[in-house]
């Protein structure tokens, strides 16, 4: 860990007038943290595939005189998010922090999903990631200046659960390409620094992305209708979020957290023991224990 008077010098501490880029920033923990970037007096550039709701936060945030850009970005397709940085960039000139927040779920079996589950799933958790860190990455480098990268990934990419399978794959995906990231950036000795998030169950509407997903589907050939546990596990999902901590306060453990120069961001650290029993299962050689 870094001490004091070296943490000083090398973390971003002070945000004001530098920019941000936000994806799913429309809703939940992007929409938090967008909130704690106009607070700083950070320059936000919005990005979301929901017009809408993109819409909607732009003009918030304008109406309080934050310094905003909404660029409408489905995250699974590179030119989006080329164009997202082209946009960043032309508008405000540089990228000081990066947030790759944008995610979905879907519910069911890993045989049961459909390709177009996984298609769905891997190309806004993972790929959304990987599209974010290829094309901002060497435009961060060239520009020079301290930065940081944030990239959304779950306590489900760090541990392990049944019935969302698709969703655990992706985020473990995440966890892996931040943790290389990391490395990489540091053996260049770079200004750029880089931090995973693992939320555990956060108050936010994530079920209601899984369940309309299954009921557009509902009627397309090829695709999953809705089971019973599809339904249980939605009741679970909800319960869990309706109890789970609130997106600010994941949102102001992310900044505490750049200005603190750590990697892993456990917003709540009592789930940590489902990641020790996972850990303790590979130690131990032992088969898989149950999640719980």
């Amino acid at each position: 860990m870094l001490n004091v008077s070296t943490c000083e010098v090398r973390c971003m501490r002070n945000f004001k007038g530098k920019v941000a880029v936000v994806t799913g920033a429309a809703n939940g923990i992007g929409r938090a943290i967008v909130d704690v970037c106009a607070r700083e007096g950070m320059r936000v550039v919005l990005a979301d595939v929901n017009k809408e709701a993109l819409a909607r936060a732009e003009a918030e945030l304008r109406a309080g005189g934050a310094t905003v850009l909404a660029v409408q970005t489905d995250v699974s397709k590179a030119e989006d998010v080329e164009e997202l940085a082209r946009r960043a960039y032309d508008a405000f000139g540089g990228v000081h922090l990066l947030f790759n927040n944008a995610g979905v779920m879907t519910t069911g079996t890993v045989w049961e999903n459909t390709l177009s589950d996984w298609r769905w799933v891997l190309g806004v958790n993972l790929w959304g990631v990987i599209h974010g860190v290829r094309t901002f990455v060497p435009l961060m480098l060239q520009q020079g200046t301290e930065g940081h990268i944030v990239n959304t990934a779950s306590m489900r990419g760090l541990s392990r659960a049944s019935s969302n399978g698709v969703y655990c794959v992706s985020k473990h995906g995440v966890v892996a390409l931040t943790e290389t990231l990391h490395y990489e950036l540091a053996q260049r000795a770079a200004k750029i620094k880089v931090s995973v998030l693992c939320p555990g169950a956060i108050d936010t509407r994530f079920a209601d992305v899984a369940e309309n997903r299954l009921i557009e589907n509902e009627n397309v050939p090829g695709e999953r209708s809705m089971t019973p546990e599809d339904e249980e596990m939605l009741r679970e999902l909800r319960h869990g979020t309706r109890t789970g901590m609130s997106p600010e306060e994941v949102a102001e453990k992310v900044f505490d957290t750049i200005r603190e120069e750590k990697f892993y961001i456990i917003t709540q650290p009592e789930t940590m023991v489902r990641v020790e029993r996972r850990m303790r299962d590979i130690l131990d050689e032992r088969n898989p224990t149950l999640p719980v």
